[in-house]
C-alpha cells in the first residue's frame, strides 16, 4: 500500500528559533506575522491556516514550525499538520519517534480516530501530525473526502489547524489543499523566488479559489528602518505584506 523505497536526499529539521532564541529578533518577526494572522482570524474566523511557496527550499517548513509555536503559546491549542507527503519535515522538527503513525494512516482509514494520529510535543498546547507512510499517491489522499474529514474533526479537539503544505508549482497536492483550508500565508524566499513563479503561484491558487492572507518575505539580506531584519550566519529574516 505505502512506497517502501528510501528517501535519497536527506531532509533537515527546521530550526526552532521561537524555542531556542525566545528573546531574538527573528523570533519577534514570528510574532508580528502571527499577530497579523490573528487579525484576519478574528476578522474571518479562521480556524485552519495553510503555508505554502512556489518550489522547495524556500523556508516555507521552517516558518509554519515557528508559527506554530508562537501560536501556542499565546495559549490556543494548535496542531500542526505535515502535508507535505513528499519532503516530510515536522516529525524531525518536533522529534518524534513515531512516524509511521501519521496523515497517511488515516486517509487510506488505516485508523478511524483522528486523535491516533496526534502526537504531543514538548512546547506546551502544540501537537502535530506527522505525514506518516510515504504513500505512491499523495495528491489523490490529499483530495480524497477524509481529508476535509480530519480537518472538520481536529476543529473539535483544537483552537487552529494549522497546515504545512506542498508547495504549489512541482504537484497539485497544495493547490488541492488550498480549497480545503479556511486561509492561506504564502512564503517567498528572497533573491531565490521569481516573480515569474509568484505570478504563477498566486495564479493557481486564485483558479483553486484559495483565501490568500499575505505572504512572508524570508531570507532577507536588509536592516533598516523598513522592518525587514538579518539574523545569524544565513541572514533568515521574515516580513509579512499583505497579498495584492
Amino acid at each position: 500500500m505505502f512506497n517502501k523505497k528510501p528517501v535519497v536526499e536527506p531532509i533537515k529539521a527546521a530550526k526552532l528559533f521561537t524555542v531556542s532564541e525566545p528573546s531574538s529578533v527573528i523570533t519577534e518577526q514570528i510574532k508580528t506575522i502571527r499577530t497579523n494572522i490573528s487579525f484576519a482570524q478574528e476578522a474571518q474566523d479562521l480556524r485552519t491556516l495553510m503555508l505554502t511557496s512556489t518550489t522547495a527550499s524556500e523556508g516555507k517548513s521552517t516558518v509554519t514550525a515557528n508559527l506554530a509555536v508562537e501560536f501556542a503559546q499565546t495559549g490556543k491549542r494548535v496542531v500542526l499538520i505535515d502535508a507535505d507527503l513528499r519532503r516530510s519535515t515536522v516529525a524531525r522538527t518536533f522529534h518524534v519517534q513515531d512516524v509511521n503513525r501519521g496523515l497517511t494512516n488515516y486517509l487510506v482509514r488505516q485508523t478511524d480516530d483522528v486523535m491516533e494520529v496526534v502526537h504531543p510535543t514538548e512546547v506546551e498546547n502544540l501537537s502535530i501530525i506527522p505525514s506518516g507512510p510515504t504513500p505512491p499517491n499523495p495528491a489523490e489522499l490529499i483530495g480524497s473526502p477524509l481529508m476535509t474529514k480530519i480537518l472538520d474533526e481536529l476543529k473539535e479537539h483544537f483552537d487552529l489547524v494549522i497546515v504545512d503544505a506542498p508547495p504549489i508549482l512541482p504537484v497539485t497536492d497544495g493547490q488541492i489543499l488550498s480549497n480545503l483550508v479556511d486561509g492561506v500565508v504564502l512564503v517567498v524566499r528572497q533573491n531565490h523566488t521569481t516573480k515569474a513563479a509568484v505570478k504563477d503561484m498566486k495564479a493557481a491558487l486564485d483558479r483553486a479559489s484559495a483565501n490568500v492572507l499575505g505572504v512572508v518575505l524570508n531570507d532577507v539580506k536588509v536592516k533598516g528602518a523598513d522592518g525587514y531584519y538579518g539574523y545569524g550566519d544565513g541572514y533568515y529574516g521574515y516580513a509579512y505584506k499583505k497579498e495584492e
